[in-house]
């Protein structure tokens, strides 16, 4: 982006902010649905700052910008943020964010302005009380942004489409009873949904409002007797609007949410997850109508697949391994035949070989190419404007990084694998062994049934952390059934808090991804989808019960990487079990080169 308009819009910003007598403004990574992807409507910190990560947030006073962003995005912003005059603040443990710097350098009587429709009502009570302290006024009414951003985008207008019938498990009526019995296990009259994987996921509907997640813009407010979907209504047609009827639910405005809250009362009791829906949404509802303040219902009905459910994914992760067998053998063709290729050519060419399976519909997330020092930014994207190709000097190779997945009807995938282009190094393969063995770690691992996500999180870390390695980012995330690639509740990373939420059950599927990463240099990072399931045949019975990892991703790990000496007998005895595995779910489905490639790729070591 431009530098210069990023100076002007700063500018112009600061204006306006002496004009409303305003001290400072924070402008949140976030819409009226605190979604990690956003429509282009609600991407306010990228048109004023030129940062394009998913995660940020910017703060700016008459006298300073910053923004704050974490680890995996530090070289990635300081190189955006250069010659914009916004500073790169570092999140990271034990350093001040936004809300500790605004509260350490404003006065008393200074004002924060924020728009309330993109701050969730958990981040209000955050900034409320650090700010009530010094007696700094938190301002939620105002879209100060509304006078300089003069050519806003429009608000998506995709219409919306059911979830084929055919990979659907449960009806909307049967989850929409499962989310009411939930509700009355916690007392509540109504129930506000903002969160739109829920809603999707609720209705049996998807759209394509947001890029990468099959979701669409909406509210859903459910009481005992009733459910409304508050959405674009030029968007659903007829079918819809009848098939939504049929299940209990029926259509309003997408504008008209906050004044079917208002219309709540004192003896009500609403139930919603205040990281998930935002103050504007709340803006006229009653000072004296009840909360429930806990994750909504449907985030872990949604998060537990069933049975029928795990088999369309494992469908859907053969599909992607055939893509995947198909792209890698012309990939490493063309290079053998001397083509110069470039990280974007990597992200065409997977785009291309997906869209021919069945039932594909999009990427999932934007690829992730990254080649020698490129691979060491967790989340880098090539763009026209700025990639590498991937040249080396004779006698000399490199690693390339390829983090990326894909929407099906029938699943949502998630994979990175690392290949070597030219001739690797002994560092390069120790690097990548030390990673290989954290991820075997959590693969063969077994876990109590209920444990807290975050606590088996060491599991993996600990062959790095015996070599004194480590990495920056979680180790799993959930994933949706054709739905958000980041889905919650389980997380698996230490330093994230363990409420009782995110326990690990049967039927969740998450990541496996440790990684290493060396700035300047390479990244490595290898991640597989895996399903917890009850451990087959327990050994003890009075502990409890174990459930353990199957892993669903069907793609051969590169074992030209690999420094053999370095594993003990049980990882390869895994790493070959896995390869037979692979080789059994894909040779069927893929021929020449291909097939060629596969059987290369799955040999024992």
């Amino acid at each position: 982006m431009n530098k210069q308009a990023i100076h002007e819009r700063i500018a112009n910003l600061r204006s306006t902010l002496a004009a409303q007598d305003l001290t400072a403004i924070i402008v949140p990574s976030a819409d009226p649905h605190l979604s990690e992807y956003l429509p282009e409507y609600w991407q306010a910190r990228l048109w004023l700052s030129g940062f394009t990560g998913s995660v940020g947030t910017l703060v700016v006073t008459a006298d300073f910008a910053g923004l704050w962003t974490d680890s995996r995005y530090w070289v990635h912003a300081a190189d955006q943020l250069e010659g914009t005059g916004i500073t790169l603040e570092k999140l990271a443990p034990g350093q001040p964010n936004h809300i500790d710097w605004l509260a350490e350098h404003l006065q008393e009587g200074d004002s924060v302005a924020v728009d309330g429709n993109v701050l969730s009502i958990a981040e209000q009570d955050r900034l409320l009380n650090a700010f009530d302290a010094n007696d700094i006024t938190l301002i939620t009414e105002r879209d100060v942004l509304t006078e300089i951003w003069t050519d806003r985008p429009a608000l998506p207008a995709a219409k919306l489409y059911t979830h084929d019938e055919q990979f659907l498990a449960q009806s909307a009526t049967s989850k929409l009873a499962a989310v009411r019995e939930g509700m009355a296990e916690a007392g509540a009259t109504h129930h506000l949904l903002s969160s739109l994987d829920d809603i999707a996921w609720l209705t049996n509907l998807r759209g394509a409002d947001v890029d990468y997640n099959p979701v669409f813009l909406s509210h859903m407010l459910i009481d005992a007797d009733k459910a409304t979907l508050f959405v674009d209504t030029d968007k659903v047609s007829e079918d819809i609007a009848q098939s939504l009827k049929d299940s209990g639910i029926t259509l309003a405005n997408y504008s008209a949410v906050q004044d079917a809250l208002s219309a709540l009362t004192p003896d009500d009791l609403l139930l919603l997850d205040p990281s998930k829906v935002a103050v504007g949404t709340l803006s006229k509802m009653a000072d004296d109508v009840g909360f429930i303040e806990q994750m909504a219902p449907s985030t872990l009905l949604k998060s537990v697949k069933s049975d029928a459910d795990i088999d369309h994914v494992r469908e859907a992760m053969r599909q992607d391994g055939a893509a995947l067998a198909e792209f890698f053998a012309i990939f490493e063709q063309r290079l053998a035949n001397g083509e110069r290729l470039s990280e974007l050519d990597v992200d065409s060419m997977l785009i291309d070989v997906r869209s021919r399976q069945p039932h594909y519909v999009s990427p999932s997330f934007p690829t992730i190419a990254g080649f020698n020092e490129n691979g060491a930014l967790p989340h880098y994207r090539a763009t026209p404007e700025k990639f590498s190709y991937l040249d080396v000097v004779e006698g000399e190779g490199g690693l390339l990084l390829i983090d990326s997945g894909a929407q099906y009807q029938n699943g949502t995938t998630d994979i990175t694998r690392v290949v070597g282009i030219g001739q690797v190094t002994a560092e390069h393969k120790r690097d990548f062994t030390i990673v290989l063995k954290a991820h075997i770690a959590l693969a063969r691992a077994h876990f109590p049934d209920g444990i807290a996500s975050p606590l088996i999180d060491a599991i993996c870390r600990a062959p790095l952390w015996q070599a004194q390695m480590d990495y920056g980012h979680g180790t799993g995330h959930g994933v949706g059934y054709f739905l958000n690639v980041h889905e919650g509740p389980q997380v698996i990373a230490y330093s994230a808090s363990t409420p009782k939420e995110r326990a690990m059950k049967v039927g969740m599927i998450s990541s496996n991804e440790p990684g290493l990463y060396r700035e300047g240099k390479w990244g490595i990072r290898i991640e597989n989808l895996v399903v917890n399931t009850p451990v087959a045949k327990p050994t003890e019975t009075e502990f409890g019960d174990f459930l353990n990892f199957e892993t669903i991703t069907y793609c051969p790990i590169d074992t030209r990487l690999i420094e053999p000496s370095l594993l003990d007998q049980t990882e390869i005895d895994w790493l070959n079990n896995y390869h037979s595995q692979v080789f059994a779910e894909l040779k069927d489905r893929v021929e020449g080169a291909a097939l060629k490639w596969l059987i290369e790729r799955t040999k024992g070591i």
